[in-house]
């Protein structure tokens, strides 16, 4: 997740290695200075010693302020992550609330979105920071070292490696205390949740006193849990000790070995400075932060993540005359081989004693086709649009995107605009990039194409371009359904769902969507509410309450007296 999300901002990266270069420089300065200015003040001259220590000074406050540049570029890279990471917790939260018969509340959520989010934003930028000051800054050091008294390397590498891997060893244990902290603090946040949903029952019952009791009982195991996870992360301490004291103990040892070789005091107390200066100092922020930092992130991150339920859709692949089209979705044909989406029996009702508003409803859309669903207002043609997208569950029955049962795959693979288009504050480019997080946001030339194709380029235009500012409530609905079809046309998801998108253009605009999102390839399906929409679609389903027919404009006006009454109502107000 983490390296996904820096890839795609390589910029930022390179510019938090550079302000952590500048921020390692007194790391590099400090031995070299007090090896020098030692020198100097040993020979009688003060000065000479006093512009060296100057030296490091003005060091210090360069890296000050590459230090300062650096918590800045960190803060740039993580805070979209963390916004990423509350739209995952908020969409989990919804998906397991509305899954089954019967809604649930995920209490649990409130954990995760308002604690377990700020632990990952805050643990990912922590690592990014102590991450790249420590690489730089025992760089910094060993440059130093080798220039310096190159001898004195034995005595450093060997322990700093030693204490590498004792923090690998510890991290195991560390991440089972630590995911049994999180576990027990969701149980925390679910328990007050249901005492207090409760109170007005416990009060009447008298169960004050049992469920406190579960409470403190519930709140003891958390802290006992926490008290295990820093009971373990102290233990890190023995990497300080290794990687950072034992080093000056064996140079200390050494001392009266090197200056009878002829290394200068001077050129010790440097070693020195660089050991217990530089060195140790980066090495207990790395043992404290990488290694706090990597396991909370890993654990709170897998937590989310198994709480999430989404489950990406396999690469498609060429198949039964189907070719890739523009947005990387199929085209052309009427295979009915894996991309297809096929309802079995599907019954759907809104509570367990409201009549059925889909009730042995089997329908088999291949890939590559337009199907348009028509009937009167309140049949159930944008639920049946709910249950095909995921967002509703059927009572009884099933609905498979390519084999697989639409609960189990995540948002990738459908696209739905409802009838009120949603535009967010943010520049038009921001609007249509939507739907491409995954790094391979749309270039120009691929937004022209499609601006092209939905009829957007002249609201384009009055806007001032995919860098204009949008401001939702000064947008018409029609405005705001292109500025959502174009954002649709963009997605690389294989099925496009429109359920009345449309409503609000005008018949030529009309039109020129729906005939661009046929040509975008893949499966479309369209709730009709006009007699064109629905004899532009290859197929047209019609939902009459009694029974659904199949077929095309001249079979439906042959069979079904709805399609007939359809037809001449949407002709008439043409």
């Amino acid at each position: 997740m983490l390296i996904r999300h820096l890839r795609a901002r390589r910029a930022d990266l390179a510019w938090l290695a550079a302000w952590s270069l500048v921020q390692s420089l007194p790391s590099l300065a400090s031995g070299w200075s007090m090896a020098q200015a030692t020198r100097w003040f040993l020979a009688g001259r003060v000065m000479p010693g006093l512009a060296w220590l100057a030296l490091y000074a003005a060091a210090a406050g360069v890296g000050a302020i590459g230090a300062r540049q650096s918590y800045l570029r960190v803060g740039m890279i993580v805070e979209p992550l963390r916004d990423d990471l509350v739209a995952a917790v908020v969409t989990g939260a919804l998906d397991r609330s509305t899954a089954g018969s019967a809604p649930l509340a995920d209490t649990r959520s409130v954990a995760r979105l308002t604690h377990q989010a700020e632990i990952i934003r805050d643990s990912a930028a922590g690592l990014l920071a102590v991450t790249s000051s420590f690489a730089l800054t025992m760089i910094s050091t060993v440059a130093g070292l080798v220039t310096l008294v190159p001898a004195t390397l034995p005595y450093v590498i060997p322990p700093l490696v030693a204490a590498g891997v004792l923090l690998r060893l510890l991290l195991r244990p560390t991440i089972t205390r630590q995911r049994a902290s999180l576990l027990t603090e969701e149980r925390v946040s679910e328990e007050v949740s249901r005492a207090v949903t409760g109170v007005r029952d416990v009060t009447a019952c008298g169960a004050e006193e049992p469920v406190l009791s579960g409470l403190a009982d519930t709140i003891e195991l958390q802290a006992a849990a926490a008290r295990s996870a820093t009971r373990i992360s102290s233990v890190r301490v023995l990497c300080l000790a290794v990687g950072g004291w034992l080093p000056l103990v064996l140079v200390l040892t050494a001392t009266p070995s090197m200056l009878a070789q002829g290394v200068s005091a001077g050129a010790i107390i440097g070693v020195i400075t660089y050991i217990t200066g530089s060195m140790r100092v980066a090495l207990y922020t790395a043992s404290q932060g990488v290694g706090n930092g990597l396991v909370r992130l890993y654990v709170t991150y897998d937590r989310i993540r198994s709480t999430g339920g989404a489950v990406r859709v396999p690469r498609q692949r060429d198949a039964g005359g189907i070719r890739p089209g523009p947005a990387g979705v199929p085209a052309g044909g009427t295979s009915s081989g894996p991309l297809s989406i096929s309802l079995r029996d599907v019954r759907f009702s809104y509570g367990p004693h409201a009549a059925p508003v889909i009730d042995g409803l089997s329908l088999t859309i291949p890939a590559g086709d337009h199907l348009a669903i028509a009937g009167p207002s309140g049949i159930g043609k944008s639920s049946l649009a709910g249950l095909i997208a995921g967002t509703l569950v059927p009572d009884r029955g099933e609905i498979r995107f390519g084999g697989v049962p639409v609960g189990r795959l995540g948002r990738e693979w459908r696209v739905l605009i409802p009838q009120e288009a949603y535009v967010f504050a943010g520049t038009v480019e921001e609007n249509l990039a939507y739907y491409r997080q995954d790094g391979k946001r749309p270039g120009k030339a691929e937004m022209d194409a499609a601006a092209e194709e939905t009829g957007l380029v002249p609201l384009l235009s009055r806007l001032g371009g995919y860098g204009a500012e949008v401001s939702p409530a000064a947008l018409s609905a029609g405005q705001r359904q292109l500025i959502a079809l174009t954002r649709a046309y963009l997605s690389p998801a294989p099925v496009a769902i429109l359920d009345e998108a449309t409503c609000y253009l005008d018949p030529a605009a009309e039109r020129q969507a729906e005939e661009a999102f046929a040509r975008r390839g893949g499966i479309l399906i369209v709730i009709a509410h006009r007699i064109t929409s629905a004899r532009r679609a290859r197929r047209i389903l019609v939902l009459d309450g009694v029974q659904a027919r199949v077929g095309d404009h001249d079979d439906l006006m042959a069979v079904s007296s709805m399609y007939r009454d359809l037809a001449g109502y949407w002709s008439a107000i043409r």
